[in-house]
This record gives structure tokens, C-alpha cells and sequence, in this order.
């Protein structure tokens, strides 16, 4: 009898430790979740810099052209009175830096011919003396005048001296050696001769060997002559 109480109660225990009647299979520990690894943030950039504005102008951006209108200046003329260069705006202009102890001062004569020849259809000649070259224009505006008007009796308009060149410049001659080539640089030397259409624009440069009765000269004068 003992026994057998033994043995049920060895029986009980076992079924009781491996889950009751009816159990197939070993329990299993409740599988645990999937362990979440922490959140990581991407790494901040580094804030970059606006870029640079370049000191100069795009390569494909042109740069700005100088003003080709030469007549906006009031100058005195020879006799020391103020006169406006726009009073000469409707006629082509001639422009030439004079002096008169240079081996091309007997260009005068020439430029008093071409005045002659073409000042009824609108043509102007205007001198600057200038005494950037050589010293060859040292002469005050009355002496000057003299000169002009008894060696090559000169009547195209004559103005007072001036620079053409270096620190001293006058704007006018600025104005025009701004211009693009080959229209533009300073006068190389005395009697460099720029003209100037109708409209005030300075269109063409002849250098001081150039001829007053020059072919070429003509023909562009006579061109610019013919438009209204």
C-alpha cells in the first residue's frame, strides 16, 4: 500500500512538472522582442558658405562701353570765351591738336583748304593747341592766334591751350582716348585727328602723318556729310 501511494504520488509529480495530462512538448521560454538599437540622428552638415562675389564683372558679360558723344563740354576758345561743343552737334567735326613750331605745322594750310572746300555742307574743324609734344606749342593764346591767322590764315575755329595727354588731361581728350580701338588712345603726336558724325560721336581716328587732302579722310568726311 505504501508502495503504491508511492508510486501514485511520484506519478502526480511528474505530470505535474511537465505540464499536466495532455502536454507533447517542453515549454518554451517566451521568445523575448527583437532588442531595438537606439535611434542614431544623421550627422548636421556643415552650413556652407554663400559663395564669393567676384571683384570683376562675369567673363560673359561685356564690359560697358565708353560714351561715344564728345560734345559735352564747355571750353574756352581762343580769345578766352566760353563756348558750348554742342553748339557744333548737326555738323561733322573735325578735332585736331595743333602746335605751331611742329614739322607737320604746315598742315594748316591743308586743314584751312578742307575747311573751305566743305564747311557750306557741314563740316568743322576745330583746333586745340597743345604743348604735350616736343614744346612746340609754348606760346601764349594771343601768339598763338597771330601765328594762325598771319602764316595760314586759319579761320576754322581755334580754341585755348590745353592738355591731350597725361595727368593734366582735359576731358574731352579723355573722353575720346577712352574710346575702343582703334578709335580710342591718346594723340601719339601733334595734329592726330579724330572726327565725330553729326550726332556728336566720335567714329574714326587718322594719326598726325594723315593728310588734310587724304584720300581716305575725304571719303569718310564726304560719307558722314551726306547723312541727315
Amino acid at each position: 500500500m505504501n508502495n503504491t501511494r508511492l508510486a501514485v504520488l511520484g506519478l502526480s509529480t511528474a505530470l505535474f512538472a511537465f505540464g499536466g495530462p495532455g502536454f507533447t512538448q517542453a515549454s518554451q521560454p517566451p521568445a523575448q522582442p527583437a532588442e531595438k538599437k537606439p535611434e542614431t540622428k544623421p550627422e548636421a552638415k556643415p552650413e556652407s558658405k554663400p559663395a564669393e562675389k567676384p571683384d570683376q564683372p562675369p567673363a560673359d558679360k561685356p564690359a560697358e562701353k565708353p560714351d561715344p558723344y564728345v560734345l559735352g563740354f564747355k571750353m574756352k576758345d581762343i580769345d578766352g570765351n566760353e563756348k558750348n561743343l554742342e553748339d557744333f552737334k548737326g555738323s561733322v567735326v573735325l578735332i585736331v591738336n595743333v602746335a605751331s613750331k611742329c614739322g607737320y605745322t604746315s598742315q594748316y594750310k591743308g586743314l584751312e583748304k578742307l575747311y573751305q572746300d566743305k564747311k557750306e555742307k557741314g563740316l568743322v574743324i576745330v583746333g586745340f593747341p597743345a604743348n604735350n609734344f616736343g614744346n612746340q606749342e609754348p606760346g601764349t593764346e594771343a601768339d598763338i592766334k597771330k601765328f594762325c591767322t598771319s602764316e595760314y590764315s586759319v579761320t576754322f575755329p581755334m580754341f585755348s591751350k590745353i592738355s591731350v595727354k597725361g595727368d593734366d588731361q582735359h576731358p574731352l581728350y579723355k573722353q575720346l582716348a577712352a574710346q575702343p580701338a582703334p578709335v580710342g588712345g591718346d594723340p601719339k603726336w601733334n595734329f592726330t585727328k579724330f572726327l565725330v558724325d553729326r550726332n556728336g560721336n566720335v567714329v574714326a581716328r587718322f594719326d598726325t602723318r594723315t593728310s588734310p587732302s587724304d584720300t581716305e579722310l575725304n571719303r569718310q568726311i564726304d560719307d558722314l556729310l551726306a547723312k541727315k
